[in-house]
């Protein structure tokens, strides 16, 4: 059977998360369920992440295997037709080695998480960023973030129901960019690893939160991390400013057209 890699694009606001679930709407769902239009008895899909509920992608990456010899073009254009109003998008398709996975080929994933600041209510972001209503110290914050840099034993910042066999991660960057706009004070927080524990980008996010708002120092982040206790953490940030941005491969899938 072909296998084909897919990037998918989606709002994560409809959805209880990406992973199927038999009595609420996943993404999972949605891709499978427009896959079997195309053929019957196709297998489940796999994805680099499992994203949580309200949570965002830009650069999900999942794989499928086929019975028939999809050329990738027309495959993500029967795929988009059928998941048609869902807001979910197959944004590339690429035929892979049978032996290539979403999840265990990956070696980075990366995610962006929206912060904005200001006292009057979101329009059009809404929904797609977290809103707090003072501006924040984004040096003060990037003093914080640089104590997590590197590897840590992060159970401080991953939720007590977490999977992952260890809560030692290496975090290999936290950055923190001002965005431009006309009024309040927009932030994109960038961060990469090979691999995130449960809750550990919206812990870290909440966490640094405080430091810009004045309520923690930047110390307290070092503080924290070194307590290995989960009631150090700073505050869970909502899902919905946070967005799965992209997946690397060693052998990069998704190749720019000629």
């Amino acid at each position: 059977m072909p296998r084909y890699a897919l990037k998918i694009e989606y709002d994560g606001a409809p959805f209880a998360g990406w992973q199927r679930q038999s009595d609420q709407p996943s993404v999972q769902g949605a891709v499978e369920t427009a896959l079997a239009r195309l053929e019957a008895g196709v297998p489940g899909i796999a994805a680099a992440g499992r994203t949580d509920a309200g949570v965002h992608a830009l650069g999900q990456v999942a794989h499928c295997d086929m019975a028939r010899d999809w050329e990738p073009f027309r495959l993500s254009e029967a795929l988009n037709y059928h998941l048609k109003p869902q807001p979910v998008a197959v944004v590339a398709c690429a035929r892979v080695k049978d032996d290539w996975h979403a999840r265990f080929s990956a070696v980075e994933r990366q995610y962006i998480f929206r912060l904005i600041a200001r006292r009057a209510p979101l329009t059009h972001e809404a929904g797609f960023a977290w809103q707090v209503k003072q501006p924040l110290d984004v040096a003060a914050m990037r003093e914080g973030a640089a104590h997590l840099i590197g590897r840590h034993d992060f159970t401080t910042f991953r939720a007590t129901h977490c999977q992952a066999a260890s809560p030692i991660k290496t975090l290999d960057e936290i950055t923190i960019r001002e965005i431009p706009r006309a009024e309040g004070q927009e932030l994109a927080i960038f961060l990469r690893a090979r691999s995130f524990l449960h809750n550990q980008v919206r812990s870290i996010v909440g966490t640094l939160e405080h430091v810009g708002s004045g309520s923690w120092q930047p110390e307290d982040v070092k503080t924290a991390l070194e307590a290995r206790d989960r009631a150090a953490c700073g505050t869970v940030c909502p899902p919905h400013g946070l967005y799965l941005s992209d997946v690397i491969y060693p052998d990069p899938a998704f190749r720019p057209a000629p």
